[in-house]
C-alpha cells in the first residue's frame, strides 16, 4: 500500500463552504455537512452525509459538473435520499451556459440502488432520511497536485457556485421531500421531478 498521499484521503465539507450553494445561506447548520474518504476506482470513494435540514433544506453535497470524459457510478449503502442530475446548455464553443438547462432530473434513492452520473452531467445527492446517508462511488480520484483541467475528465464546481446551487433545492415539507425552484435559472427545457412535489 502506498501511503504517500494518505493525508489527502479524508475531506470534510464545512458549513462555511456549503453556504455558497444553500437556499438560505444565513441558516445555521452542522460544522461539517458531509465527509469523504477518497479511494479512487480501486478502493471506491465513500461519502457520509449528516441527517437533518439547514433552513428547511435537506443536507446535500455541493454539486459539480462532469467536464470531458468523466463517468461516475454511485451505490447507495445506507439511508435514503434524492440524486439530482442536470445537464447545462452549451454555447457554440462548448462552454457551459450555467442558467439554462437541457434537462433536470430528481431520482429518489435508497440502500441497494445505483445511479449513473454521465459525462457532461451535473450531479449532487441529498440526504432525506433520519440516519446518515452513505454511498460508494468509482470516481477516478487523483491525489497529485496536477491541475484537473489537464485530465481527460474532471469535476467543475464553479458553475454550481455561480448559480448558488442546482436548479431545485430539496426541502422538507410536512415531513417529506419536496422541490423548490432556484430563481437564478432562466430556462429548464425538460424536467423529471421523480414524483416529488414542486412547491
Amino acid at each position: 500500500m502506498d501511503f504517500r498521499f494518505s493525508d489527502k484521503h479524508y475531506a470534510g465539507r464545512p458549513h462555511e463552504k456549503m453556504q455558497e450553494v444553500l437556499m438560505d445561506p444565513a441558516a445555521a447548520g452542522p460544522a461539517i455537512h458531509y465527509y469523504m474518504i477518497r479511494g479512487g476506482k480501486d478502493q471506491r470513494n465513500i461519502t457520509v452525509w449528516e441527517p437533518g435540514t439547514v433552513g428547511g433544506e435537506y443536507i446535500k453535497t455541493y454539486g459539480h459538473y462532469h467536464i470531458g470524459d468523466l463517468v461516475e457510478n454511485y451505490w447507495i449503502l445506507l439511508g435514503e435520499g434524492v440524486a439530482l442530475l442536470q445537464k447545462a446548455a452549451t454555447d457554440e464553443n462548448g462552454k457551459i451556459i450555467p442558467d439554462t438547462l437541457e434537462y433536470f432530473k430528481a431520482i429518489p434513492v435508497k440502500a441497494g440502488d445505483k445511479v449513473l452520473m454521465d459525462s457532461g452531467e451535473g450531479h449532487l445527492v441529498v440526504n432525506t432520511g433520519n440516519t446518515y446517508l452513505v454511498t460508494a462511488d468509482d470516481s477516478p480520484v487523483d491525489f497529485t497536485e496536477r491541475d484537473p483541467v489537464s485530465l481527460p475528465g474532471h469535476a467543475s464546481y464553479e458553475e454550481v457556485k455561480q448559480m448558488r446551487g442546482f436548479a431545485y433545492y430539496v426541502i422538507e415539507k410536512d415531513g417529506k421531500p419536496a422541490l423548490v425552484k432556484n430563481p437564478l435559472y432562466k430556462e429548464i427545457k425538460k424536467a423529471d421531478f421523480g414524483g416529488l412535489p414542486v412547491i
